[in-house]
C-alpha cells in the first residue's frame, strides 16, 4: 500500500525549544503573529513563555484568549473575525489540544469563508490559511503535528471532524518543560489519549510501516513513564518521554487514522462535556476487548511494545495481558467510568443510538479492525457505563 506522509515543515523538539520561536517565525517569513491561547494561560502568566521571547525579538503581537475546552463553533467564528480584521501573517497556538484545534479551525474559516460546518468530513480541507505555529503545553493530543481538528456544533452537540492539509501546522515546537505544572488529572487523561492514538494507529486499516514504527515507540514510552509522570510531576525523564510519545503518536494517527475509540468518544464529549482524553480513557479497555479478536497479531504487538509480553509469548496470552493492563492503568490513574463521572444516566441511555450514529458518521469506526454496527456501538456504550 502506498503511504502518504504529512508532517509540519518545521519541528523543534526538546527542553527550551520555545525560546526559538522568533527564529521559527523568521524561517516561515512571518513577523505579525496572533497568539491563540486559553484564559488560564493568559491569567496565570504562562503566556510569558512565548511573549517574553517575542518581546526580546521586538515582535509585536495580539492575543485571542477566549478558547474553550472542547472547542465550539461560536468561538471559531469569533476568532476568524479577529484574523480577518487584523494584519496578521501567522498564528501561534499555545496550550493543550483545545487552543491548537481552535487556531487551526480559525485559519480554515478565515481563509475559506462560509460556515465551519461546511468543512467537516467527508470534505477535505487542503487549501492553506495562515501558517500555524503550534506549541503544546500538555503531552496528549498530538494536535501540533496532525491534519485534524475537532469542533463542536453547539446547535446539535455534534463533534465535527475536520481534516486536510489546511489543518496541518506549519511548525511544531515541542518543549516538555512546559508540562511540569500540568496537574495529575490532565497528565493522566492526555497520557491515555496518547496511548489510544498509538494503539489505534497501529491497528487501523490504514496503518503503514512509517506509522507502525512511531506508534510502537510511543506505546513503549507511555507504558514505561505514564505512572511516573502522574505520580512524580517533576520527573524530568518521564515528562520528556511522555511529550515525545504524544508527538510520535500524533504523527502516527495523523497518517494512519484513529478508529472506534475516537469515533465513540467524540459524542460523549459533545453531549456531556467530558474532556477528550478522559472520554477516550473511559472507552479504551471495553472497545479494545471488542476489537481484539479481529487483529490478534497487531494487538499482541502492542502488548510486546508495552513490555507486557515478549516475542515468545503466545499471541492470545499477549492480548489478554494487554486487556488486563488497560483496565489496571485506568484503575491506577483513577479514570472514572461514565457513571462515576456523574453523567446523567437517563440522558446517557436515551442517546445510545444517537451517539452510535454520530460515531459512525465521523468515519473513524470504518478503520477499526472490527467494524461495528450502530446497535453494537450502543451495546458498547452500555457496557462502558459502569466499567
Amino acid at each position: 500500500m502506498l503511504a502518504t506522509i504529512t508532517t509540519p515543515r518545521i519541528m523543534l523538539i526538546g527542553g527550551g525549544a520555545v525560546g526559538e520561536i522568533a527564529d521559527v517565525m523568521n524561517k516561515l517569513g512571518c513577523c505579525k503573529p496572533l497568539l491563540v491561547t486559553d484564559p488560564f494561560m493568559r491569567d496565570s502568566g504562562k503566556v510569558a513563555h512565548v511573549t517574553d521571547v517575542l518581546k526580546s525579538a521586538d515582535i509585536n503581537w495580539s492575543m485571542f484568549a477566549d478558547t474553550v475546552p472542547e472547542p465550539t463553533d461560536d468561538v471559531i467564528i469569533a476568532g476568524a473575525e479577529i484574523i480577518n480584521s487584523g494584519d496578521f501573517d501567522c498564528v501561534i497556538a499555545l496550550g493543550g489540544g483545545s487552543p491548537i484545534d481552535t487556531a487551526k479551525a480559525m485559519t480554515v474559516l478565515a481563509s475559506g469563508g462560509g460556515q465551519i460546518q461546511d468543512y467537516k468530513v467527508p470534505h477535505q480541507v487542503n487549501e492553506p490559511g495562515l501558517p500555524v505555529i503550534a506549541i503544546p503545553t500538555t503531552a496528549g493530543t498530538g494536535s501540533e503535528v496532525t491534519k485534524v481538528t475537532v469542533i463542536t456544533d453547539k446547535s446539535n452537540d455534534e463533534k465535527m471532524l475536520i481534516m486536510g492539509l489546511g489543518c496541518l501546522p506549519s511548525a511544531a515546537i515541542v518543549d516538555y518543560e512546559l508540562t511540569f505544572s500540568v496537574p495529575y488529572r490532565t497528565t493522566a487523561d492526555t497520557g491515555i489519549d496518547s496511548l489510544t492514538h498509538a494503539i489505534e494507529a497501529y491497528v487501523s486499516a490504514r496503518h503503514n510501516p512509517f506509522t507502525d514504527t512511531l506508534a510502537l515507540s510511543a506505546m513503549g514510552l507511555i507504558a514505561r513513564n505514564i505512572r511516573s509522570a502522574c505520580g512524580e510531576p517533576d520527573n524530568t525523564a518521564a515528562r520528556e518521554s511522555m511529550m515525545l510519545a504524544a508527538t510520535q503518536a500524533g504523527m502516527a494517527f495523523s497518517n494512519a487514522s484513529v478508529c472506534l475509540v475516537h469515533g465513540m468518544s467524540r459524542p460523549i464529549g459533545a453531549f456531556f462535556h467530558v474532556a477528550h482524553g478522559l472520554s477516550n480513557a473511559m472507552l479504551l479497555p471495553t472497545i479494545t476487548a471488542f476489537s481484539a479478536g479481529a487483529a490478534m497479531g497487531r494487538y499482541a504487538d502492542c502488548a510486546r511494545a508495552m513490555g507486557l509480553a515478549d516475542q515468545s509469548t503466545d499471541t492470545e496470552i499477549a492480548v489478554n495481558n494487554l486487556l488486563a493492563e488497560l483496565h489496571q492503568l485506568n484503575k491506577d490513574l483513577k479514570v472514572p467510568s461514565p457513571k462515576d463521572y456523574g453523567i446523567d444516566e437517563e440522558k446517557y441511555f436515551s442517546l445510545l443510538t444517537t451517539m452510535g450514529e454520530q460515531a459512525l458518521a465521523s468515519g473513524s469506526p470504518s478503520n477499526n479492525p472490527r467494524v461495528p454496527t450502530v446497535r453494537e456501538m450502543a451495546a458498547l456504550y452500555e457496557e462502558a457505563w459502569a466499567s
